[in-house]
């Protein structure tokens, strides 16, 4: 028998294992409790500036995060509660028929585990198409506060530029190509004024202009909001040069690279999680298969061995795949007997005439 990864354990090693793995189970309980925590925290993240995001499927991550911590939880609370046991072999034989599929549910846990890990890493493409449509709306609906539903934009533009010190989508130039002034606020009997809502095909009022919130607080001068792009109407100004005016990042490029931070970093951390789990559970199935080679020698003091898989990769591999197609056969003959219990069953409808099965003469009938 070519077992893999074949190990030689004494009754010390293997009890000494078992309270290894009590305590390993009981930190991968509180690492369930951070990647809980962990999804908690990202969703929380998203749903605070989900105004300022297109409706698009970026939940699955922290939902996904805060699920698998909590299975994590349980998974691990039920191994340490086996591996506390397994100290004393005698009580192995109470989780003895319940410890391979435990170990195989494990497995399938800790592979979603790795899932886990890599969508945080993919979701980069996700989150800049949503921020990217988002930005957009949320900028152009800027003016409207007197609008009911879109009366916060305002502020929640403001702040964000403030916050991440950026402007506009892309840039500051974003807002040039949109009314970011409500018409309530125009004097509509300046010449100016007219003349610039007749010239725009829309209707719109559009300048060379940003709101206030895109100053850079680090400008040496007076923030120049106006006329941006006219050297002349300033003094000493160029603004093909000028870099400390305004904050010359788009707001969609600064939140996505505080969220990929976020994101790169619970990533690591769950990717850590998984190599723990995945060690752990290793250690389980030696465990479990040194304990049933012990019981199948007779003698609870002696030495036995463990593996993590019976035969090799290759031979298990054709017995689970002889087993698959064993179910698929099964499972063809009962379509085509349309799943009739008496089929190929005798038929009861002829007369069982004795022991002998030998039928009667036949009384002839009266002429």
């Amino acid at each position: 028998m070519m077992a893999v990864l074949r190990l030689r354990f004494t009754k010390t090693k293997r009890d000494k294992l078992a309270q290894v793995l009590w305590i390993l189970n009981w930190i991968s309980v509180v690492t369930g409790v951070i990647l809980f925590s962990l999804g908690l925290f990202l969703k929380v993240e998203i749903n605070k500036r989900g105004e300022l995001m297109a409706e698009r499927d970026i939940q699955y991550v922290p939902n996904m995060l805060i699920a698998v911590g909590l299975i994590a939880c349980a998974i691990n609370f039920l191994g340490g509660k086996i591996c506390y046991d397994c100290v004393d072999t005698t009580k192995f034989l109470r989780w003895k028929l319940i410890m391979l599929p435990y170990i195989i549910c494990t497995f399938f846990f800790t592979f979603c585990v790795l899932v886990g890990a890599l969508m945080c890493y993919s979701m980069r493409g996700e989150l800049e198409e949503s921020l990217n449509l988002g930005l957009a709306e949320a900028i152009r609906f800027y003016k409207d506060t007197d609008t009911p539903g879109r009366c916060f934009l305002k502020r929640t533009v403001d702040m964000l530029h403030i916050e991440f010190q950026c402007c506009g989508n892309n840039g500051y130039k974003d807002w040039f190509q949109i009314q970011w002034i409500s018409n309530r606020y125009l004097d509509m009997s300046k010449k100016e004024v007219a003349d610039r809502l007749r010239s725009n095909v829309e209707g719109k009022y559009l300048m060379d202009g940003v709101p206030f919130s895109c100053c850079n607080i680090n400008s040496p001068r007076p923030c120049i909001q106006q006329q941006i792009t006219n050297n002349s109407a300033h003094f000493n100004y160029e603004h093909q040069t000028e870099e400390l005016n305004l904050w010359m990042k788009g707001c969609r490029q600064a939140l996505l690279e505080y969220y990929t931070h976020i994101m790169q970093s619970i990533g690591l951390t769950v990717l850590i999680t998984w190599l723990f789990e995945l060690s752990v559970l290793t250690g389980v199935r030696y465990l479990q298969t040194s304990l049933e080679n012990v019981l199948r020698q007779g003698d609870l003091d002696s030495e036995s061995d463990g593996w993590l898989l019976e035969n090799s990769f290759m031979e298990t591999a054709r017995t689970n795949l002889n087993i698959i197609k064993s179910l698929g056969k099964s499972n063809q003959i009962d379509t085509a007997n349309n799943g009739d219990p008496n089929i190929n069953v005798p038929s009861t409808s002829k007369a069982h005439y004795g022991p002998d099965n030998v039928p009667p003469k036949e009384i002839p009938e009266a002429s």
